[in-house]
């Protein structure tokens, strides 16, 4: 019998850690098993050819958010194609799915509900003796017109009965990003989070995950990103596998979600000893309004959080990921924007802001009525409207992430972004006057590239802001794009005045030269820009005209170096 185990990314670079696993545990008693990973933006007339060229007998699809439509799609066309193929479904998206499924796709033979490994080697194994299974724990079988559910079952208790299934050569390497788990489940019990039906946390053993670990690190994998839900659940666990990373890494990168509440002074001490670049943290603080956090199970000591993110920013040396939820129970507009602002603060690298989704499953989804969430029936069943939330107010603040995910986690828009908090009163008012700007005018409509959306913000600022606010503003749209694109000043774009006096571009010549003398015979090429700027925030009243000039540094093997000169206090020429 031959087996393929199959799935559909969103993006090529993902690779699976549920197919190799599940392969892993199967082994030889389940026939030949083939693992096959496409993705959503395939023609599905190229993934349902190569599936079928491989002759299976069994086709089991890893279904996700974001990809349920596309597999059944897929279940449908193969049972059209090969009425005699026995196709098989099971993930977390497909968990919690009834007959109504079956009867939606007919083709549909199992459901494997819950974690895979258990129940679906059952399975396997019976098809592959020639019998039919009688009742597996947590699978739902068809037979004709009939469906057979198994009764609940527990997952497996020792993780290392699954056999590594990167040492059995089962995972693709190739791709600069490999899935990794060390423990399974959650202590927390957050409502929206489909962890909070773990009975326990389940751990692999020490010794299996520095073995797997050190091939990795061998093999140079460019990105290994850990998917425990919470690493540091047993922070002297969490201690012990920094410590081999430290010890052995050589060049590969690695993310792990933490909470940062749990960061311990032990922990935090050894963190310093990172070297920059190596580690990045994912922290899901989720909400600052302690309410909202009561109301979906979530207990964080939010101030013991902001200190332990604090301290990891001063070091310096781990990139920090945020998140935010908008649309929980009992939390209204005004209160996120706030939540926003306290997190911005902290100066994460990454702030992440996404509705909450009520997942099938969770809690949430349970008690969604008597929160009063409405949400989109399908997936990825994001929240539309709460009691303190609308539907318009929920679409601004998804407005406000894309901004915030093309100036803040871009990096390119520090001095713009502190004089729009100082124009408004805070970051998240700010954002919150462009996405009014950005509904109305629609100029995120169609991709930009990074020149084009500093043109469109520039646009929405005169909009939005009249009189010295307005110009402010401008002039730090203009000095943040000077410093993060080198500006050819035949090109320069409209946002700029080049028109120097006689004395300014004296000042920017002698500036130059002596910037070309201290780089001679380093192999470093030199350009410049030079423009005039007439409100800069921190100038105050006394001096209303500078002069910013621009150093662009390349060399080869390294990208662009600006560095900033200024001349302040200028008056234009005859006055």
């Amino acid at each position: 019998m031959r087996t393929i185990l199959a799935t559909l990314h969103s993006k090529y670079i993902h690779a699976s850690l549920a197919l190799p696993c599940l392969a892993a545990y199967c082994g030889p008693q389940c026939g030949e098993i083939l693992i096959r990973e496409f993705t959503v933006h395939e023609p599905r007339e190229a993934t349902l050819a190569a599936l079928l060229r491989d002759q299976p007998d069994v086709v089991a699809f890893s279904v996700y958010l974001w990809n349920r439509r596309e597999t059944l799609d897929h279940i449908d066309a193969l049972a059209a194609a090969r009425p005699e193929l026995r196709l098989v479904m099971g993930g977390p998206e497909v968990s919690f799915d009834g007959p109504e499924l079956f009867a939606s796709h007919p083709g549909l033979t199992a459901l494997v509900r819950g974690e895979g490994e258990l129940p679906l080697r059952a399975l396997l194994s019976v098809w592959h003796a020639g019998r039919e299974p009688d009742r597996i724990p947590r699978l739902t079988l068809r037979r004709g017109a009939e469906l057979t559910e198994g009764p609940d079952g527990p997952p497996l208790g020792e993780l290392d009965a699954i056999p590594s299934p990167f040492q059995a050569g089962l995972v693709d390497l190739e791709r600069g990003l490999v899935y990794y788990e060390t423990s399974r489940g959650c202590p927390f019990r957050c409502a929206f989070c489909l962890s909070a039906r773990d009975e326990k946390v389940r751990t692999f053993s020490l010794a299996r995950v520095f073995a797997d670990l050190s091939l990795l690190i061998d093999r140079e994998v460019p990105q290994i990103k850990l998917v425990d839900r919470t690493f540091n659940a047993d922070p002297a666990r969490a201690r012990e596998i920094f410590r081999f990373i430290l010890a052995h890494n050589r060049r590969s990168r690695f993310h792990f979600e933490i909470a940062a509440h749990l960061l311990d002074d032990q922990t935090l001490a050894l963190l310093d000893q990172v070297p920059a670049g190596t580690f990045q943290f994912e922290i899901g603080v989720q909400s600052t309004l302690e309410a909202a956090l009561r109301a979906v199970d979530r207990p964080v000591a939010l101030e013991r959080l902001e200190g332990a993110v604090r301290r990891l920013k001063k070091a310096g040396r781990i990139r920090l990921h945020l998140d935010l939820v908008a649309g929980l129970p009992g939390e209204g507009y005004g209160g996120f924007l706030a939540a926003i602002d306290r997190v911005a603060a902290l100066q994460p690298d990454h702030l992440q802001v996404e509705p909450v989704k009520v997942l099938p499953g969770t809690p949430l989804r349970e008690q969604a009525a008597a929160f009063g969430l409405r949400f989109d029936p399908n997936p990825p069943y994001t929240v539309l409207a709460t009691p303190e939330l609308s539907f318009t107010e929920l679409e601004r603040l998804r407005t406000i992430s894309r901004l915030l995910d093309l100036t803040f986690n871009a990096g390119c828009f520090p001095t713009f972004l502190a004089e729009l908090a100082n124009t408004a009163g805070s970051l998240a008012h700010g954002l919150d006057h462009l996405a009014v700007d950005l509904a109305e005018h629609a100029w995120l409509r169609y991709p930009l590239g990074r020149e084009g959306l500093f043109l469109r913000l520039t646009e929405a600022v005169s909009r939005q802001w009249a009189g010295k606010a307005g110009q402010q503003l401008r002039e730090t749209l203009a000095i943040d794009l000077a410093k993060c694109e080198r500006i050819v000043p035949e090109r320069a774009q409209a946002l700029f005045d080049t028109a120097l006096t006689s004395e300014e571009s004296t000042w920017v010549r002698d500036q130059v030269r002596q910037a070309a003398d201290d780089l001679r015979g380093q192999g470093i090429k030199l350009q410049h820009f030079a423009a005039v700027f007439r409100h800069l925030p921190e100038a105050g009243e006394q001096a209303n005209r500078s002069v910013g000039l621009f150093l662009y540094r390349t060399s080869s093997g390294t990208g662009l170096l600006v560095e900033e000169r200024w001349l302040t206090g200028t008056t234009k020429s005859g006055q």
